[in-house]
Formats: structure tokens, C-alpha cells, sequence
């Protein structure tokens, strides 16, 4: 019996080693994950270690845990939402606008960059399209006035990559899901059968803080060392701003990314929309304001259902519209014709701006921009959905191998107890960021260790959010931080490699130095939703 433990225990951490060794060969991380699980499951059975059984509850896992998973339809529509954003030029506009307010400050083009970061953060979500957008705009504007290019080339990546933490965030959307499942089985594993739900939501509202705190450190970072080297971050020369009608380029810049976010975050902290919901609702603002960035000069159609979805949002959520109902009184009656009336007008406004965005062409390939749009969410969405099912194939051999026990009895005998368990998993993470990215990391680890650490009596949502900014850091940590080949791939030829790698480095301790805050501090994470959900 002891032989055969150690047998299953050594095939588990075999397995853990040749998955990181294939995914650190360049093979692909779906088709590695599953793979690993099939050989090492054949492996086993062979030995009289594995019952080949458990994948008989395999179909059924997945079409349970993600083809009808509601929350995880928030996914594609938060990735089309960002995208459509991204092709709508609110970055741009957000940019050159910030720019003309903090420009004449030693350091302004540095905070304008995280202050851009943190609203695209909280109205997309998307680090790819944030990190390329910013590099192409304001990289050559930063190194052209003199600052230094580590300095100019971290900004932009660490703001860039704000819209993990920030919510709405795929991450947290994905993380929220995982803690969930993870939370219910530790909490059966101690004897409670009737646990409290721990929603997205409960993450996006734990997930404000720390984000804000972060854009709040990287600032302060920034004036310092305008500070300390006023060289690094020169101030422009007023007389050099263009500052005509800076009030109505700042009124324009800022209220449609602001009117989005309190649509989507707004509704989901209100307790008004579950986050799919809402994610449904800001891809729809999203084609609308898209629509309007196309045609500003005929944009009649657009506000009119823009304020036709206001209205049905009011009224689905203080009127009872329910249509099934053998009697209905005359206000619910009036207001279900309005919301049919008002529906009418969202289909009609949205047909149109989905017109003009197909017409839209992407410079320099003269594609239209709504068929690059639904390519590029098909693609991502894909790629997260594929990770997920080769992850579940990878977490069943796993755990048929005793993983899960082994991982308990390795972290409950830890020096430090909670403490030291916290502070391991927190380390691998984070070095297991500098090689592989935040989803298979999500899909990978969590599942194993978060259900071991939730029976410590640790709050769920503090770690959730623990891990999130954790992972926050995998894109900034080289060889392989997804947003240092990003602005790689749109920094001109004379910023180095070795350029961006100096500039994150202060930016990755920072986000280390926001981690021990929020160890110290939890209720940062844990106020907010207490506040909010009860």
C-alpha cells in the first residue's frame, strides 16, 4: 500500500513537471493539458493505479461546468465588448485628451498613461488591445519628449495590464467560477452542505479597491521619480498644448467609456444585473458607441437607443413585465408597451450602428471592422474554452491519481500553518507566471490548490482576489509577459528588449508591495462585497 501511494505520488508530480516542460517547448497549452492527462492516465492504468471509469463522467462534467455554465457566457460578450471598443477609437481620444491635462506637469504623460489604463481597464478589459493601442500612441510621443524609454515602456505595459484586476475582467470572471466550485467542495469536505454562494459579482466588488490602489501606486511611483530624476519624465511646454475647448474634448472623451462602465459595473454592484447580464448589456452599448464613432455627424439614431435601453433597464428593474400573468394591472400593462415600444427602437438603433461598423474598414487591410471583431472574439473565446476542457482532462487524472490528497497533506503540515500555505501558493504562482499564462494557470492551479487553502476558514473572495492580482503579474514578468511581446511587437527600433525589461521591473514590485497590503489588510477585499451582497 505504501509503494502504491508512492507510485501515484510520484506519476502526479512526473505529470506536473512534463506538462510545464511541453508548454515551455512551445506546444499547445489545450492539446498539452489533455495530452498530459490521457498518457500519464494510460501510464497508470497499466500500473493498477487509475480507473479509466472516471472518464466516464468526464462529458458530462464539461457540458455541466461549462456549456451550461451562465457565467462563464460573460466571457465572449466582456471579450466583444473590448474588442468593439478598441476598434472604436476611445482610446485614442482618451489619450490625446489626458494628455492636454497632465501634459504640462513633470510626469504627466506617465499618469495620463495609467489613468487611460484604469478607465479602459474598467470599460474592457482587454490587455492586448490596451498595451498595442497605448504603445502605438503614446510611445512615441513619451520617447520624443525626452522621457526615459524604461520609464515610458513600463507605464504603458503595467497600465495595460490594470484590466485583469479591474473590473469587469475576464480573469476575475474565469477566477469567480473556479473559486465557486472550489469553495462548495471545501466546504463540503469539512461537513457544511448548504455553503454560501461566492459569485462574480462578490469579485468584481472585492476586486475595486485593489485595483484603485494599484493605479494609486503607480502614480505615486511616477512622482517620485519625476521627482528624483526629472530627466526620466520631462514636463511639455505649455505654450505647446492645444488647450481650445479642452472642456468639451474632455466632456467627449470621457462620458461614453463612463456611461459604459456604470452600465456594466454600476448594474452588477447594484445588485440590478448578474454579470452576464450586464456583460450582455455593455457588448450592445459597445456596437452602439461603435456606431456612433463611425457617424458622428447622423448620430440621432444611436443616442435615441441608447435612451431606449436606458429605459427598458428602468423598467426591468422597478416594474414587473411579466407577460404569463392571468391578470395584469393597468401601470404593469403600460409599462410592458413601453418596453416593447423601446425594444423596437434598441433593434432598430443597434441594426444601424451595426451597419456602419460593417461598412467601417480596418486600416491598412480594408477589412470590414465588424467582421475583424467577431474573428478576433471567436478566437479568443475559443482559446479560452479549449484551455478549459483540456484543463478539466488534466485536474481528472490528477485528482484520480490523489493529487488533491497529496497537495492537502503537503500544504496542512506547512510551517506557519494558513500563513505559510497562503505565502507557497502565492510564490508558485507567481513564479509559475514567468513561464505560463493567467488562464492555464486559472484552469490548472486553482482547482487544485484553492480547495485545500478554503478549508482553512480563508475568506473565499480575499484570495480570489489575492490570486487575481498574482496572476495580474504574469504579464509583466519576462521571458514570456504576454504584455512585454505586445509592445514589443509596436515599439519602434530603438527601444531594446532589455528597455522594456528595466521598465517593468519596478512596476512587477509594486504590484508585489499591493499583494502584502492586501495580506495585511484583507478588508480591502472583503468590505466592499459584505457591503454590497450582505
Amino acid at each position: 500500500m505504501d509503494m502504491e501511494f508512492i507510485n501515484r505520488e510520484s506519476l502526479d508530480v512526473m505529470m506536473f513537471a512534463s506538462l510545464c516542460g511541453l508548454l515551455l517547448l512551445g506546444f499547445p497549452v489545450a492539446f498539452s493539458l489533455a495530452g498530459t492527462g490521457l498518457v500519464f492516465a494510460g501510464i497508470a492504468w497499466t500500473m493498477g493505479l487509475f480507473d479509466m471509469s472516471l472518464f466516464g463522467a468526464l462529458p458530462s462534467r464539461i457540458f455541466g461546468n461549462s456549456m451550461t455554465n451562465e457565467v462563464l457566457v460573460a466571457v465572449p460578450l466582456f471579450i466583444f465588448m473590448g474588442v468593439v471598443l478598441e476598434r472604436s477609437r476611445v482610446a485614442e481620444e482618451l489619450l490625446d485628451t489626458m494628455g492636454r491635462i497632465f501634459g504640462s506637469l513633470r510626469g504627466g504623460l506617465g499618469l495620463s498613461v495609467t489613468i487611460v489604463g484604469a478607465l479602459l481597464a474598467a470599460s474592457t478589459g482587454i490587455v492586448g488591445a490596451t498595451v498595442v493601442t497605448m504603445g502605438l500612441l503614446s510611445l512615441p510621443t513619451m520617447l520624443r519628449r525626452g522621457y526615459a524609454p524604461s520609464l515610458a515602456c513600463g507605464s504603458i505595459c503595467a497600465a495595460g495590464t490594470l484590466g485583469q484586476i479591474i473590473p469587469p475582467s475576464i480573469v476575475l470572471v474565469l477566477l469567480g467560477d473556479q473559486i465557486s466550485n472550489a469553495y462548495v467542495e471545501a466546504q463540503r469536505a469539512v461537513g457544511n452542505w448548504s455553503p454560501e454562494p461566492v459569485s462574480v459579482g462578490d469579485l468584481f466588488a472585492g476586486a475595486l479597491f485593489p485595483g484603485l490602489l494599484l493605479v494609486g501606486l503607480y502614480m505615486a511611483y511616477q512622482m517620485m521619480t519625476a521627482w528624483w530624476k526629472p530627466d526620466s519624465s520631462p514636463a511639455i511646454p505649455s505654450d505647446e498644448l492645444e488647450t481650445g475647448d479642452l472642456f468639451w474634448r474632455v466632456l467627449h472623451a470621457l462620458i461614453p467609456p463612463i456611461v459604459l462602465i456604470i452600465s456594466v459595473l454600476g448594474s452588477i454592484l447594484a445588485g440590478i444585473a448578474t454579470p452576464t447580464e450586464a456583460a450582455a448589456v455593455g457588448a450592445l452599448g459597445a456596437v452602439l458607441l461603435g456606431g456612433l464613432r463611425v457617424d458622428e455627424q447622423h448620430g440621432s439614431p444611436i443616442y435615441v437607443a441608447a435612451c431606449a435601453l436606458v429605459v427598458m433597464l428602468v423598467l426591468a428593474n422597478s416594474m414587473d413585465l411579466r407577460i404569463t400573468r392571468n391578470e395584469i394591472p393597468a401601470d404593469d400593462l403600460a409599462a410592458i408597451v413601453v418596453a416593447i415600444l423601446a425594444s423596437l427602437i434598441l433593434a432598430w438603433g443597434t441594426w444601424i450602428a451595426l451597419l456602419r461598423i460593417y461598412a467601417a474598414r480596418v486600416p491598412g487591410t480594408g477589412n470590414s471592422v465588424l467582421v475583424e471583431v467577431m474573428r478576433t472574439t471567436m478566437q479568443v473565446s475559443s482559446m479560452v474554452f479549449v484551455i478549459l476542457i483540456g484543463a478539466s482532462v488534466f485536474s481528472l487524472v490528477f485528482r484520480g491519481l490523489g493529487g488533491d490528497d497529496m497537495v492537502h497533506e503537503f500544504l496542512k503540515d506547512l510551517p506557519g500553518g494558513v500563513f505559510g500555505a497562503v505565502l507557497l501558493v502565492m510564490v508558485v504562482m507567481f513564479f509559475l507566471g514567468f513561464f505560463l499564462d493567467f488562464i492555464e494557470i486559472t484552469f490548472v492551479v486553482v482547482p487544485i490548490v484553492a480547495p485545500v487553502l478554503l478549508q482553512m476558514d480563508i475568506n473565499p473572495v480575499w484570495l480570489g482576489i489575492m490570486m487575481a492580482m498574482n496572476l495580474q503579474t504574469s504579464f509583466l514578468t519576462p521571458p514570456f509577459g504576454f504584455a512585454l511581446f505586445y509592445l514589443r511587437g509596436v515599439a519602434p527600433d530603438t527601444v531594446t528588449t532589455m528597455d522594456i525589461y528595466k521598465g517593468v521591473i519596478p512596476f512587477v514590485l509594486i504590484q508585489i508591495l499591493g499583494l502584502v497590503i492586501l495580506s495585511l489588510f484583507p478588508v480591502m477585499a472583503t468590505w466592499l462585497p459584505k457591503i454590497i451582497f450582505g
